[in-house]
Formats: structure tokens, sequence, C-alpha cells
């Protein structure tokens, strides 16, 4: 398993600025599986300050033990990309772990959780220009919405902007309601799994095993 070394791609950054474009430009991109359908591991929460997972407040606080789960996720038989914000993903990309998997940057982050503007999720992460320039496979756009917050509104209306800009250059619109309803995964308009936090703070802390049965909820006869 690939181990990685916060210090030293932190130097290759300031060294070589240059090679995360590099990188991107060369990197195999994921060929489309033939069930049609994906198990995405979603890693973008602590860009818009969401470090918890159950009773662990500051349980996704660490960067190097982040990246180290989803090297374990990301190198497990069936799954097949990443979502993430860019210091995430660039991170993994110079690790060499985004070879042939799809990737999805996320969007709007700008909603930091606990504060009065969470519901006025600004754009702060990924555009459509910069997904297309850099080779990614889409981008993904978390849509809250609540029915006594004035926000609502600019974010539906964002978020249509958004889909609009990816769809123009060929990109997969992943749009993340925040009402949802709970449905199991064999519903026939179910592409697949994005799951994040469960997956990579799982109880038992067995980041293989959780990755192992997720992927066997989306694609049937992957070991």
């Amino acid at each position: 398993m690939t181990r990685i070394d916060t210090a030293a791609l932190t130097r290759r950054r300031a060294v070589d600025p240059g090679e995360i474009t590099r990188a991107w430009r060369n990197r195999r991109r994921a060929e489309r599986r033939e069930d049609g359908r994906m198990m995405i591991v979603a890693a973008d929460h602590p860009a818009r300050g969401a470090l918890g997972v159950r009773g662990d407040a500051t349980a996704m606080a660490s960067r190097a033990d982040l990246l180290q789960r989803l090297a374990v996720a990301l190198t497990r038989p069936g799954v097949d990309g990443v979502l993430g914000t860019a210091d995430i993903l660039e991170d993994l990309l110079l690790s060499g772990l985004l070879e042939g998997k799809v990737v999805l940057g996320s969007m709007n982050r700008g909603g930091l959780q606990g504060a009065e503007f969470e519901f006025d999720d600004r754009w702060t992460g990924y555009d459509a220009d910069t997904l297309a320039a850099n080779g990614l496979d889409g981008g993904k756009m978390l849509t809250r919405v609540c029915l006594e917050e004035e926000y609502s509104a600019t974010v539906l209306e964002s978020s249509g902007r958004a889909v609009t800009a990816l769809a123009s250059r060929g990109l997969m619109a992943v749009v993340e309601p925040f009402l949802s309803v709970r449905v199991a995964s064999a519903h026939p308009t179910a592409m697949g799994l994005v799951i994040g936090r469960a997956l990579l703070y799982p109880e038992g802390d067995d980041v293989a095993a959780a990755v192992d049965t997720a992927v066997g909820l989306v694609h049937k006869g992957v070991a």
C-alpha cells in the first residue's frame, strides 16, 4: 500500500509547483465499467469545517491521517474514484493514486459548519473551467435546501448554473441535496455510492473492510 509522506509532498509543491499541472495533464483517465455504476470515496468534508465522525468532533482534523486512509480506500478492488477539494486531490495525484480513477472536484465549500452563513454556500472550490482544464471528470455541489432559510433560493440558482457550466464542457455534475430520502441502492435510478466519513472512519477503524463492504453493495462479483 502507498504510504503518504506529507512532508515530501509539501517540499515538492514548494520546489516545483508546475509539477501538479503536468501530473494532471499526464494522468491516465478512468475507463467506464460495464455495469455503469461507480463507487466513489468522498473526502471534501474538512474544507467547510466538518471534522466530526460520530462522537469525535475532530476525527478528520489530521490531514496526514485522512490522506493515509484515502490511500487505503483507493487501492481496494472495486473503488472507482474519489471526490475532494483541490488540496486533497493534488496530494493524491502527486502520490500516484489517481491513475485510472474517476476524479470529481468539490465546488462549493464556503458554507462553514456552524457559521451564520452556513446555508449561503459560496463557490470557493473548483470551477468548471479549472475542472475541464485539468482533465477531471466532473464537479460536485452541495445543494442545501431549508424552507425557512432565504439563502436556499441562492443555492438552488447557483447549483443550476454550475450544472449548466459543467454540461457545456462535457463534465459530470454530481448534486448532493441536503434534504434527502433514504432509499435502498438497488433502486433503478441509483448509479452507485459517493460515501466519505462513514467509510474512512468506520466502527473498528478498519478502512479496508468498510470499503470492501461498500464496494459489494455497488459492484457485484468484485472481490
